[in-house]
């Protein structure tokens, strides 16, 4: 079973999504309080079954939020984030040398965040 880890930063709190194996599998941005930390895992369980808009391919067919988006970084790796139906992005991936291990991230989130349980480091 996966968890969220919230930890406590030099600049507020944030959290990472593990999956089984204790591989980080998405990170949140900095918040400003415990409470909005929460309320973005919150965030994440429930738009975690979102579309893939995959914008490495040229002519992508937009998706609407909530969605998760794909695409290539300034080194070619691919990488993923997670966005609210407000537009707002609750969660992102590390940087992967192949599309298909980014997507494989997707799948880990979405099996992984509906029954993770939440531990404060």
């Amino acid at each position: 079973m996966g968890k969220f880890v919230i930890k406590t930063t030099k600049t507020g709190i944030k959290f990472d999504l593990k999956a089984t194996n204790g591989e980080v599998i998405a990170t949140s941005e900095v918040y400003k309080s415990e409470a909005t930390c929460k309320n973005g895992i919150k965030s994440v369980i429930a738009n975690c079954g979102a579309a893939i808009e995959d914008q490495t391919v040229k002519g992508y067919a937009q998706e609407k939020h909530p969605k998760y988006e794909v695409y290539t970084d300034k080194k070619g790796e691919f990488r993923f984030r997670l966005k609210a139906k407000n537009g707002q992005i609750i969660a992102t991936g590390e940087g992967y040398k192949t599309k298909p291990s980014c997507l494989n991230g997707i799948k880990s989130i979405q099996k992984n965040a509906p029954t993770a349980k939440i531990v404060k480091e």
